[in-house]
């Protein structure tokens, strides 16, 4: 299933994957983590590629075309999409670090690369590097995953501490069977450990200097159309994947429509009942609303990278609501059309009860919080300070 590396042949790769993907979300959920068919399926359509720089071999795709992808995805399968969305957006994050951490990160063009933000590692200054000390909870993606992200504290002979993002090799930290979840199931978000793991100094960054996008020792700056401010990419792309599960449900309620009555009542077709009508196009206009302010951050973050520019705080304050909003449509979207489903929709061989359970436990990330977000973006519109440096 080899793609020419545009956006319109990836996409249409994954649409000819969807009914696979689909399928196999029962087998995610009970295995706790994605098939490998699915690994495999995106891999072959080019999706790992994505967020690879054009220097080594990938197709460094602009972040709007990576969230149509994620969307797709997610449309499919809402653990699919969550993964793909983890390990794409850390790959971009890979961009931020050294040339000399790019060779070798990016020796494999289909790049994978789990990530936990909170600080609960620490390291200990030794020749030439660090020794990694933590434990990752809620590590998305990092069973299939050949690099791992960790946030930690460095902590110096002086007493003082500074905040670093580390990058591991997977296969040097271990794995916790201990994801066992009533949403995302299927995402494997398990707890990792390191031990004494040796980081050379090439493969940490300052984590202020990454949230601006200020790292230095690396070629790729400037006005290359890809320097996009990172939590405002971040949180772009974990609201395609609320707007694809949306979607998905959205096609999965109407699908299950033909044939199906109201019980207890004289309707034998809940198609032509004007509650369901209403259901459905108030469900259509919050995922089209949610898509449409989508198009305008989209916008923004792509017109600064062009511009070799990052985001201006009050725009990036905006991102954060706008991003939180979107989600909330989308969840609330989902909710109308799980509660006009009937009492079978509660069978696990449907697939709109996954859809529905995997949205409300996504939206309970800290990144997806509406009322902390909009607090952030409320600030901003009247003027004030944001008070916080995550923007």
């Amino acid at each position: 299933m080899a793609t020419n590396g545009d956006l319109a042949s990836i996409l249409d790769a994954v649409k000819n994957i969807v009914p696979t993907l689909r399928k196999n979300g029962f087998e995610a959920e009970e295995r706790r983590w994605i098939p490998d068919e699915n690994i495999k399926l995106l891999e072959e359509a080019g999706v790992f590629r994505m967020a690879v720089p054009k220097r080594y071999g990938g197709l460094e795709m602009s972040q709007g075309d990576q969230a149509k992808v994620i969307a797709e995805i997610s449309r499919a399968c809402p653990s699919t999409g969550w993964v793909t969305m983890v390990w794409m957006t850390s790959t971009w994050c890979a961009t931020l670090y050294s040339d000399k951490a790019q060779e070798e990160i990016f020796a494999n063009t289909d790049t994978r690369i789990s990530i936990v933000f909170a600080p609960t590692g620490t390291l200990t200054p030794v020749e030439g590097g660090y020794r990694l000390n933590g434990t990752y909870r809620f590590n998305t993606g990092c069973r299939g995953a050949q690099w791992n992200f960790a946030a930690a504290i460095v902590e110096h002979p002086d007493g003082s501490h500074e905040e670093v993002m580390a990058i591991v090799p997977m296969d040097k930290m271990t794995i916790e069977d201990d994801w066992d979840v009533s949403s995302g199931a299927g995402t494997g978000s398990a707890t990792t450990h390191a031990k004494d793991v040796f980081i050379p100094k090439h493969h940490t960054v300052d984590y202020g200097e990454v949230m601006v996008g200020a790292t230095g020792d690396r070629s790729n700056t400037g006005a290359t159309g890809r320097n996009y401010g990172l939590l405002a990419y971040i949180l772009s792309e974990v609201t395609a994947v609320f707007l694809g599960i949306a979607q998905g449900a959205y096609e999965l309620f109407v699908e299950r429509l033909p044939g199906r009555g109201i019980t207890y009542t004289n309707w034998t077709d809940q198609k032509l009942h004007p509650l369901t009508q209403i259901q459905v196009a108030t469900a259509r206009n919050k995922i089209d609303a949610a898509v449409s302010l989508s198009e305008r951050w989209i916008e923004v973050l792509q017109k600064r990278a062009d511009a070799g520019e990052q985001p201006t705080d009050e725009e990036k304050a905006i991102i954060r609501g706008q991003t939180a909003f979107a989600t909330q449509l989308s969840k609330e979207a989902v909710e109308i059309l799980y509660s006009a489903s009937g009492g079978s929709v509660i069978k696990r061989s449907v697939d709109l009860q996954r859809f529905h359970r995997d949205i409300q436990g996504f939206s309970l990330h800290a990144l997806a919080q509406l009322n902390a977000n909009l607090e952030v973006q409320g600030r901003v519109l009247l003027g004030m300070d944001p008070e916080t440096d995550f923007l």
